[in-house]
Parts: C-alpha cells; structure tokens; sequence
C-alpha cells in the first residue's frame, strides 16, 4: 500500500522516533495529546499509515467546504455538525456493528493552545459506542511519539482520568507550554451531554 511505503520513507528521514505499542485490533477511540501544533495531523498520519491503522476523525463542516472536501474524507475525515452532534454517535455505533475496524482520532484538549479542562465528547463517544480508548502521544522531550496502552473504560470517570493521567503526565507535546492537564471539567458520571459544551468535542 502507498501510505505505508511513505510513512517508513517519513519514519527513515524523521528526526522523531516510533514508539508504539501495536494496533488495536478493535474499533477503538483514539487519543491524540497533547495537541500543541498543526504538526501534530502530520505525525497522526504518519504513526496510522506506519501501523496500518484506519483512521477517522471529526472535524467542523468548513473543513470540508469545496475542493478540501473530497481531500479531507479521503484522509479519513467526518464532517462535524454543531447543531447535530448526536449524530456522530450514532454513525460511530453503526461503523462497530458493521464490522469495520478504525480509529477514531480525537483531541480532547481541543485547540492548539493551553486550556484549564479536556473536552468530554472522546468518553462519551467511546462509553455510548462500548469502544476502549487508545492513548496516542507526542513528546518533544524524548523526541518519541505513537500509541500507549488501550484502555477499557469503567464508567467510573475519575477513576478513569486517572489512569489516562498517568500516562500523560510525562509527555510534553511538540510545543509544551501548550500542554493541557488530561482533566475534565466534571469528572462525575453522566447520562446526558454537558449543557453548553460544544457539539463537535475535537477539532
């Protein structure tokens, strides 16, 4: 396949280093943090193709707007509607039933600069679809970045973020004073969407 033959060029020539647990062998909600830097898509499919993972993620619909979108969705891109968002769910649910094994890429962080709170979507999506979660990492530290541990979720969510806190809390992302704590803004359990949040969790 084309994309793995450019992601071991990308990884032969590339100042970073892979290291990765293997691919899930399962539908999987996918973590990308910290996000700290555009760099960071690159890298995203990079570790993917390397992997041979199938990726999907969520982006706004302006995205997608003209010439980009045939582009977007062939990386593996799903339009986002903010006013809709309940139905990301539901096609996420109906991809796992139908077989299909992808990674759905999020950045709970949200932008690229530092912010007080993760965004919850990446749980709820993962919890309402029975999918685990992947913690995928870049640290300029170490100039190291991939996949971590596949997590089960619990639905005890503090006890959950701890143990995703954990596993970030020595990775510094491309540009650390970006960094956002992996914390949640209420890390009680919930059986509805947080009021106010945005429709579209990742960006």
């Amino acid at each position: 396949m084309i994309t793995h033959f450019l992601a071991r060029v990308y990884w032969f020539f590339s100042r970073w280093t892979l290291k990765t647990e293997p691919a899930p062998s399962r539908p999987t909600v996918l973590i990308g943090a910290p996000h700290t830097s555009n760099w960071d898509f690159v890298l995203m499919l990079a570790i993917a193709w390397r992997l041979r993972i199938h990726v999907r993620w969520l982006g706004k619909a302006s995205l997608f707007a003209g010439w980009k979108g045939p582009v977007m969705r062939r990386l593996g891109g799903i339009p986002v509607d903010r006013a809709d968002a309940g139905r990301i769910v539901d096609e996420v649910v109906a991809r796992v039933h139908s077989g299909d094994v992808f990674g759905l890429v999020v950045t709970p962080d949200g932008t690229r600069g530092a912010n007080a709170h993760w965004k919850s979507g990446f749980y709820r999506i993962a919890h309402e679809a029975g999918m685990p979660v992947t913690l995928g990492y870049v640290d300029r530290t170490t100039m190291t970045t991939g996949l971590g541990p596949t997590l089960d979720l619990t639905g005890d969510v503090a006890g959950d973020m701890d143990r995703i806190r954990a596993f970030y809390a020595d990775k510094a992302g491309l540009r650390p004073e970006f960094r956002s704590e992996p914390r949640l803004r209420d890390e009680t359990p919930r059986t509805s969407p947080d009021d106010g949040e945005e429709a579209a969790p990742i960006s």
